[in-house]
């Protein structure tokens, strides 16, 4: 039976028909091609197009099964990152909108045999947090985008100094309450008795009121005078009695205090090298010392082969030879032997090479001798220096 003309009902029939999504089992992964029906997938398998696709997966079946999981893995990943980001969601949710794509890669053409086993190994495998549920399982995506990493890490790092700030001004707070509840405790409280009458003789007052008991009597010149002349007196008295300050004054105080010391502690190590300050440089060895990019890359070392940015620089890494785009926040110098060679990298000597003569490991410093100028510096830090690397 020839095919239907173009443009007749039955040819928009067919037409319409081939535009949906059609049963699984009438797919073939290999050929890349859907049947409508149990005939045609049977006509289809006894095709020569089909038999020589088979020969060519039987030649090498892993290769050709591996390549069809690692795309089925990529696009539900990818879908599963931009549809829903990080957000818990149900599993078979997302594997229904990713069969909507009539290109999709089917599953049964994959190292998995069910969704079941396929959640099961991207939580192994650490790309998603998986649980399972009364509902099914639900997978969440890892995000580990290093840009992300790093905006996150800045913003929980505002948040932490925002609140250390606020911590540190409520427990302040509650230590002045906690001392005036204390020197609230050591007053004696007023003890009320009752009012006794000893014995039955009656209560007397005596009201007489004796000659020598009369005030004299004084001008009222004097008595104006008198006034004017105690005041500067009482102001006297006044200034030497100690005010009692508030609980508000006693905080501006104390913050006035801290300043005043910071300030003088700053002072004091302007001429030291500041957490902020760029030490990368090229050709000297440095230890990864961040979680955020896995266990593999964990306390892993390698060489500055090129710096990015006052802040950023590309590293070798000695074992696996990966090559890594890192931020200094995320590495530490390396300190080599005695008698190596190592990089100053802080300092009026920074990029200076020098010998390392002998460690101090109670202070966590070092002594060296800069190589072209013969000068003996001691008391470096070590995360001022770092063992030097030579270029391959």
């Amino acid at each position: 039976m020839g095919k239907t003309e173009k443009g007749t009902p039955k040819d928009l029939a067919n037409r319409m028909k081939a535009k949906g999504l059609q049963k699984l089992r009438w797919y073939c992964q290999m050929c890349q091609k859907q049947c409508r029906d149990e005939n045609g997938f049977k006509c289809h398998t006894m095709s020569e197009s089909h038999q020589r696709q088979l020969l060519l997966f039987a030649e090498n079946p892993d290769k050709y099964l591996d390549s069809f999981s690692e795309d089925f893995y990529k696009d539900y990943l990818n879908l599963l990152k931009r549809r829903f980001g990080t957000k818990r969601v149900q599993a078979n949710n997302v594997y229904q909108e990713y069969i909507h794509d009539r290109n999709h890669i089917h599953m049964n053409a994959t190292q998995w045999e069910t969704l079941t086993e396929f959640v099961k190994w991207l939580g192994r495998e650490g790309h998603c947090i998986v649980d399972e549920t009364e509902k099914g399982w639900f997978v969440a995506y890892i995000d580990r985008d290093p840009e992300t990493i790093l905006r996150q890490e800045k913003l929980a790092k505002k948040e932490k100094n925002e609140m250390d700030a606020e911590e540190r001004h409520r427990l302040f707070i509650e230590k002045q309450i906690e001392l005036g509840l204390k020197s609230a405790k050591n007053i004696p409280e007023p003890v009320f008795t009752d009012l006794k009458r000893e014995g039955d003789n009656p209560i007397k007052l005596n009201l007489s009121l004796s000659s020598s008991s009369k005030a004299p009597i004084t001008p009222a010149t004097s008595l104006l005078k008198g006034k004017t002349s105690s005041k500067p007196a009482e102001n006297l008295r006044n200034k030497d009695i100690p005010k009692k300050r508030s609980a508000l004054e006693e905080i501006m105080e104390e913050e006035k205090r801290k300043k005043k010391v910071k300030a003088t502690e700053e002072s004091c190590a302007s001429t030291q090298v500041t957490a902020d300050e760029p030490w990368l440089s090229k050709d000297i060895a440095v230890k990864i010392v961040t979680k955020t990019l896995g266990h593999e890359y964990y306390k892993q070392k390698g060489v500055v082969y090129e710096v990015v940015d006052d802040y950023s620089a590309k590293v070798k890494l000695f074992d696996s030879k990966k090559k890594l785009k890192l931020d200094q926040a995320h590495l530490e110098t390396v300190v080599p032997a005695t008698g190596r060679q190592v990089v100053l990298l802080a300092g009026r000597y920074r990029g200076c090479k020098a010998e390392l003569l002998s460690l101090q490991q109670e202070k966590f410093s070092a002594t060296v001798r800069i190589s072209d100028r013969d000068k003996v510096i001691e008391g470096i830090l070590y995360e001022h220096f770092s063992k030097h690397v030579a270029a391959e």
